[in-house]
This record gives C-alpha cells, sequence and structure tokens, in this order.
C-alpha cells in the first residue's frame, strides 16, 4: 500500500503543470470543480468580474470555500488575472484613478484568495507615446505597492499583441518597467504565445523560437517567468491582432507548443490556455488533450 501511495503521488508530481482559464460562475469555489473536472494541475480565475471596476468585498466563507475545497490540492497552480478596465497609462485622470483603484481591490481580492500573483496587461499609452507610457506604468505601480505594503501577491506583467497603443509588445517594454519600479520584486512575467506571434516574435521555425526564447532569456530572464498563456492565433504574424485560436487550429504551429511542453525550463510552469468555449468545456477538454500528446 505504502508503495503504490509513493508511485501515485510521484506520477501526480511529474504530470504537467497545465490547465485553463475556468470560470468562476456561481461562486469562486465552483472553479475548483470545473478545472478539477477536466483534469487540470494549473489554473487561471478572474478575481471579479473582468468588466466592472469594483465588486462587494469576498466575505469569509466564499474565501473559506475556495482555499479548503477538497479538490484544491489537486491544482498545483493556481492564480488571477486582472479585469479589462484597467489602464495604469491612462491619460484621464479619472480614468486613471479608477484604474488604481480596481487593481488595488483585486489585489487584495487575490492576496486573500491566496494567488502567488495576478496577471495584468500593461496598459495602453492612448498616444502619449511608448516611453511616456510606460513610465506612467512604472509611476502607477509604485504607488499600488506603496498603499500595500503587505500584499504578498506579485503583479505579472503579460506581453501584448501591441494592438492599437498597447504596451508590452516587447520584452524590452516590460523590461522598462521591471527596471524602472521601486519594488520590483513584487513584479513577474508572464508571456502569451498568441501575443507574441501577433506581436512579430520569429516563431516560424523550431529555431526561431529557441532564438526568440534566448532573446527573453537575455532582455527579462527566465526567473522572472511565473506563467504562459498557451493560445494560438486566429490572426497572422506581426498583425498586432489579439484573436486566440484553439491549439493547431491557427497560424502559429503545433511546433511551438511542442517545444514548450518538452522544455526542461518550463517544467513548473504554469501552462494555461485561453481558447474560445462554451459552458461545457468540451474545448478545453481537446485543446489539453493536443498539449499533453505533444508530451
Amino acid at each position: 500500500m505504502s508503495k503504490a501511495r509513493n508511485h501515485r503521488a510521484v506520477s501526480e508530481e511529474e504530470q504537467p503543470l497545465l490547465g485553463a482559464h475556468v470560470s468562476t460562475g456561481g461562486g469562486i469555489a465552483r472553479a475548483v470543480e470545473r478545472a478539477s473536472t477536466i483534469g487540470c494541475t494549473a489554473m487561471q480565475i478572474f478575481v471579479k468580474n473582468n468588466m466592472r471596476w469594483f465588486a462587494q468585498p469576498l466575505d469569509e466563507s466564499e474565501v473559506s470555500a475556495f482555499c479548503e475545497h477538497p479538490l484544491r490540492n489537486s491544482l498545483r497552480c493556481v492564480f488571477g488575472h486582472s479585469g479589462y478596465l484597467i489602464n495604469l497609462a491612462a491619460r484621464d485622470p479619472a480614468f486613471h484613478e479608477l484604474s488604481l483603484r480596481s487593481l488595488g481591490e483585486e489585489l487584495v481580492r487575490a492576496d486573500r484568495l491566496g494567488l502567488p500573483f495576478l496577471v495584468i496587461h500593461p496598459g495602453a499609452h492612448m498616444g502619449e507615446g511608448v516611453e511616456a507610457g510606460l513610465q506612467k506604468v512604472v509611476t502607477s505601480l509604485d504607488t499600488i505597492f506603496k498603499a500595500m505594503p503587505k500584499i504578498k501577491t506579485r503583479l505579472a506583467l503579460e506581453t501584448t499583441a501591441g494592438q492599437g497603443s498597447s504596451l508590452g509588445r516587447t520584452f524590452e517594454e516590460l523590461a522598462f518597467i521591471l527596471a524602472g519600479c521601486r519594488e520590483p520584486e513584487r513584479l513577474c512575467v508572464c508571456l502569451d504565445t498568441a501575443h507574441l506571434f501577433a506581436a512579430g516574435y520569429d516563431l516560424g521555425t523550431e529555431e526561431e523560437v529557441r532564438r526568440t526564447f534566448a532573446q527573453f532569456r537575455s532582455v527579462i530572464g527566465f526567473d522572472r517567468l511565473a506563467a504562459i498563456h498557451m493560445n494560438d492565433s486566429k490572426a497572422a504574424a506581426g498583425s498586432h491582432v489579439d484573436r486566440h485560436e484553439h491549439i493547431g487550429k491557427g497560424k502559429i504551429g503545433l511546433h511551438v507548443f511542442r517545444q514548450i511542453m518538452r522544455d526542461s525550463r518550463f517544467r513548473k510552469i504554469p501552462k494555461v490556455i485561453e481558447t474560445p468555449k462554451g459552458r461545457d468545456m468540451a474545448e478545453d477538454v481537446v485543446n489539453l488533450g493536443t498539449l499533453r500528446s505533444l508530451l
């Protein structure tokens, strides 16, 4: 019996750290059930409605139901994604203030849920220019961190497709933020395959993929990498259009996902899909199965 248990524990640990963005509809604890049902070992959630500025504070029963869920231990990494209204580089003072307050609230929620990090798009400069926009993001982060010294949840800056005036299209732009922030230890990075592809990074061959990751290592460093969004792209390479597609059904090519799944440097990095899905999550099962098959 002892040997069987040990064998099972090792097998679980060797499973890829793989999962999906999962709905919290009906209560945050429901996300744990949904993720476990489709065999996730990692999960990403919104900590509140992603298209609203604010939400009612989490009550203790919600936090307990999530953290103490019987299936919670089957998920080896659970992290959050911030709402889409937040823009840390917003030009409009009122909009910028709302963004700071909203992100502050989300960090409190994520911290109460024990999430190690919260993924966030850096923002959009809205015509102010890239450097001015990046500097405003740095100032915004400094303001938030100074006001919340006890929050343990970090912020993971996500690479973007560069649509419109979006910041974070290049590794150098993320590195600017990391270098400029007064508390860089509270920041990390999330790579998105669809965004890298649409932003113009060379992913056409295995050698080009290796060069892209070598560039990431040189500019940012793998010690900063907290998560990878595994998404195929409906949009063409270098199009700067952010449209996700099912794994192997878009324009990226399975070789990119195969390399990520097999690269030992990413073994302990959670990899989650944000691909189109219906309410029964059948599409997630197919996409996760495709990724597992690449091992």
